[in-house]
C-alpha cells in the first residue's frame, strides 16, 4: 500500500496553540476518514498517515499534541513507533493513545509500558474516546504547566534524575529506562518518604481511565530495581523501599 499523508489545516493553525494538533496513524481508509471527520467537528486540527514509517516522519516534523495510533500497521507497526518516539528527546514528551483492535491484557500492559498514555480497543464508543483524548489532553497540559513550575533534578546520594533530558545516573553511570519506568522513579523520588499506593502509581504514570493491574506495577518496580542496581556500588535499587499491604516509597536521606 501507497503511504499518503492528509493535512486539512493551515500550518499556522499548529503555530498559533488555538487548536490541540492530533496526529492520526490508522491503514483502514475508512476508518482514518472517519476519525478525521469526527476530531475536526471537535475542534481539533487533524494530520493523518496510513503507514508506521510515514507517521513517524510526520510526528518528527511536526511534533502534535497527541497521537492517535493503531498497533497493526503495514511496514513498521504502532509499538514499533511508539517505541522508537519514547527513545527520542525531540518527541518522547508527544502523548501517544493506541487505538487497537488488540484487546488482551498483554496487549495493553505491553503498549502502556512502552509508553503510551492511554489504551482503547476497537470497537470504541465515540464519547468514550471523546472523554479520553480530552483527559489525555488535560494531563498534557498539567504537565507542561508543572514542568515551567518545577521542572527539577532530582539528586539522591549517588543518583540524578533529570527530566529536562529524561536521563538517569548513578555514579556518573547512565541507566537506560523505559518511559514508564522513568516516570515512576520520578513520581517516587520526587516525594521521598511518601508512600503511594498501586492504584496512585498508575494514576500518576497512566492517568485516571486507564485499565491496568496493580500486579503491572510490581513488574515495574522489580526491573526498575535491578537497572538501578546495575550501576555505581549496586545499591541504588534500594532506595525504593516496598510497604507492604500498601505500596512504595522513595528511602528518604537521614
Amino acid at each position: 500500500m501507497k503511504a499518503r499523508a492528509k493535512c486539512h489545516a493551515a500550518g499556522s493553525e499548529v503555530a498559533s496553540g488555538h487548536k490541540a494538533h492530533l496526529l492520526v496513524i490508522e491503514d483502514e481508509a475508512d476508518l482514518q476518514e472517519l476519525l478525521h471527520y469526527n476530531l475536526m467537528r471537535e475542534g481539533f486540527l487533524v494530520t493523518c498517515a496510513d503507514c508506521g514509517e510515514l507517521g513517524l516522519e510526520m510526528a518528527r516534523r511536526n511534533k502534535p499534541d497527541l497521537l492517535i495510533l493503531d498497533l497493526m500497521l503495514p511496514g513498521m507497526d504502532g509499538l514499533e513507533v511508539c517505541r522508537v518516539l519514547r527513545a527520542e528527546s525531540e518527541t518522547a514528551s508527544i502523548s501517544i493513545m493506541m487505538l487497537t483492535a488488540k484487546d488482551q491484557e498483554t496487549d495493553i500492559v505491553l503498549g502502556l509500558e512502552l509508553g503510551a498514555d492511554d489504551y482503547v480497543t476497537k470497537p470504541y464508543r465515540w464519547r468514550e474516546l471523546m472523554a479520553r483524548i480530552k483527559a489525555v489532553l488535560r494531563r498534557r497540559a498539567a504537565r507542561a504547566k508543572q514542568d515551567q513550575a518545577d521542572d527539577c533534578v532530582i539528586q539522591h546520594q549517588a543518583m540524578v534524575v533529570d527530566p529536562q533530558r529524561h536521563k538517569v545516573t548513578v555514579a556518573d553511570c547512565v541507566v537506560e529506562l523505559t518511559a514508564t519506568e522513568f516516570k515512576l522513579l520520578y513520581a517516587l523520588a520526587g516525594r521521598p518518604g511518601r508512600v503511594f499506593t498501586r492504584r496512585q502509581l498508575i494514576k500518576r504514570i497512566h492517568g485516571e481511565l486507564v485499565a491496568v493491574t496493580d500486579r503491572s506495577i510490581d513488574v515495574q518496580i522489580v526491573s526498575l530495581r535491578r537497572k538501578l542496581n546495575s550501576a555505581g556500588d549496586g545499591q541504588a535499587g534500594e532506595t525504593i523501599e516496598t510497604v507492604h499491604g500498601i505500596g512504595y516509597r522513595f528511602k528518604e536521606e537521614k
